[in-house]
């Protein structure tokens, strides 16, 4: 089947039912979703602390969200990226309250500003402890009402499609690459159909389940950022893999593993050794309140040279009623394993959380792709440099959104539906002993990223990894060539090529830096 829509979006949190919402609004014509799951199933939802907007005027300012941005991403930060979401946060805020998002307030009717690593001021906006589904939710009721936006859930994205597809020679050095569409996997036939566009946003999210133990939820596999890359897209910034300081320390769950928000550490929870030990006194002058990086390399030392599995949070000097009234979800899933926070210590570990590089684009929002379009996590505007600040992202998601809608919606009438795509081509069969062999690669690329491209990396190390990740590319192709395409199948294909790109890019940069911490590049101290 072929099927056209003016705007495709891939993709279904913040940042594609934003640019949706934004161009529906528009009427330049039709709109669809494609989620690969259903439309509340994205990492938004998982985004427990806050979104970062200056807000109160009297102490905060845009000069210094700036300049805690530059800091935390070590200077590496794109200083036109971090501007034009600084600057443009507030409206953005505007823009998901008329949506229907709420956000926490005081008495007096003026935001509960919360304040996280990183930030100088308190200026990070929440809704308890679950922003993030707040955000998923209230975007998600804008959409369903909105009779001009078509969601098509459950489909699978298997690639966009170029001129390589109309038998051309795509490389990357083509400067003219142009996004026709995507070819999607249908939930009820199983073949694949062609959705023609004449503009397409990927907004897939991020990485995060190409390590063995996440904060994502399961279906972050990098599939925006490794279709842009197999279409010779711009890819940048891979080696940049935040891992965030707090998950909670439970073998029995992996994917994904149940965040603390940084935003606990705002309230004044403390750093220990299970022993009841402080130690970030021995990294930074911040404490527990310095930048992710900085914390997660202090936590991953602290077990290593103590032989621990995890440390710990210390909440329990802060009045318990306030601490449930602030952290109810924290309190009730901590509680379901034998914790009660306001008394007993809460057992944390880094866990990969963030991909700060993704699909270069511009102030646009877009991709060197012409007529793609890259917003949200998958995306690498430049905000982020060598680390995230603590609730940059989900404002990045909304700002870019709207960037992108616009200049999408200034250029539409001027691209046209390319008629002449082929079908997909699905000869090919796809045995239960395949399946097998699947669920292991997958397991293996888990094992391969953790062990080798974690918080901390050598050079014998990524060379590992690389050799490793080689070996499951050339015998993962061999059977893609051999199969009809499933979501199991193309989903490894997507964490193998994301986990290439991490590790090639991380032993491209010569240095420690942000981060990318690599022990035969000591980090050297900023003059």
């Amino acid at each position: 089947m072929i099927y056209h829509y003016d705007f495709l979006i891939i993709g279904g949190g913040v940042a594609g039912m934003s640019f949706a919402l934004k161009v529906a609004k528009a009427h330049k014509g039709t709109v669809a979703i494609i989620c690969k799951t259903t439309l509340d199933e994205a990492n938004t939802a998982k985004a427990q602390g806050g979104i970062a907007s200056v807000t109160n005027l009297a102490v905060d300012n845009f000069d210094k969200h700036i300049h805690d941005t530059m800091v935390a991403g070590d200077w590496l930060s794109d200083p036109n990226a971090v501007e034009h979401v600084v600057r443009n946060a507030p409206a953005a805020i505007k823009d998901l309250v008329q949506w229907g998002v709420n956000f926490d307030k005081k008495a007096d009717g003026s935001y509960d500003l919360h304040r996280e690593g990183g930030h100088s001021e308190f200026r990070i906006l929440h809704h308890q402890d679950d922003t993030g589904f707040e955000i998923q939710r209230g975007l998600m009721a804008a959409v369903r009402n909105n009779p001009d936006i078509t969601v098509l859930e459950n489909h699978f994205v298997v690639e966009i499609i170029t001129q390589h597809h109309l038998g051309k020679e795509v490389t990357r050095r083509t400067p003219d690459i142009e996004c026709y569409g995507a070819y999607v996997i249908n939930p009820d036939t199983q073949k694949v159909d062609t959705y023609l566009s004449r503009v397409t946003l990927m907004a897939t999210g991020g990485t995060g389940a190409v390590y063995a133990t996440t904060s994502n939820p399961s279906i972050a596999t990098g599939d925006g950022i490794a279709m842009a890359y197999r279409a010779k897209g711009t890819v940048k910034d891979m080696e940049f893999v935040q891992f965030h300081p707090t998950v909670l320390y439970n073998p029995a769950e992996t994917h994904p593993a149940f965040l603390i928000t940084e935003a606990m550490r705002g309230y004044g929870a403390i750093l220990k050794l299970p022993d009841g030990t402080e130690f970030m006194q021995k990294y930074d002058p911040r404490l527990s309140l310095a930048p992710r990086d900085i914390v997660a390399r202090a936590i991953d030392h602290e077990m290593k040279i103590h032989g621990l599995d995890h440390v710990c949070l210390d909440v329990t000097m802060k009045d318990p009623e306030e601490t449930k009234k602030h952290f109810p979800h924290i309190y009730e899933k901590c509680l379901s394993i034998g914790i009660d926070i306001t008394k007993q210590m809460i057992p944390v570990c880094p866990s990969a959380h963030y991909m700060c590089g993704g699909i270069k684009v511009d102030l646009n929002g877009e991709s060197s792709i012409h007529r793609l379009y890259a917003v949200g996590e998958c995306s690498c505007t430049g905000l982020h440099g060598g680390n995230r600040l603590a609730s940059n992202s989900l404002i990045e998601a909304v700002v870019y959104a709207k960037s992108a809608a616009e200049h999408a919606i200034a250029n539409i009438d001027n691209y046209k539906f390319q008629e002449d795509v082929p079908e997909w081509n699905d000869f090919g069969t796809l045995t239960n002993e395949e399946k097998v062999l699947i669920t292991q690669d997958e397991k293996e690329v888990g094992q391969v990223m953790s062990t080798y491209v974690g918080i901390v990396r050598s050079n014998l190390r990524l060379k590992r990894a690389w050799t490793r990740l080689d070996m499951l590319y050339e015998e993962t192709e061999d059977l893609f060539r051999r199969v009809k395409p499933t979501r199991d199948i193309c989903e490894l294909r997507n964490m193998i090529n994301v986990g290439y790109l991490i590790t090639r890019q991380a032993i491209e940069r010569h240095e420690s830096r942000g981060l990318h911490y690599n022990v035969d590049y000591p980090k050297k101290p900023r003059n």
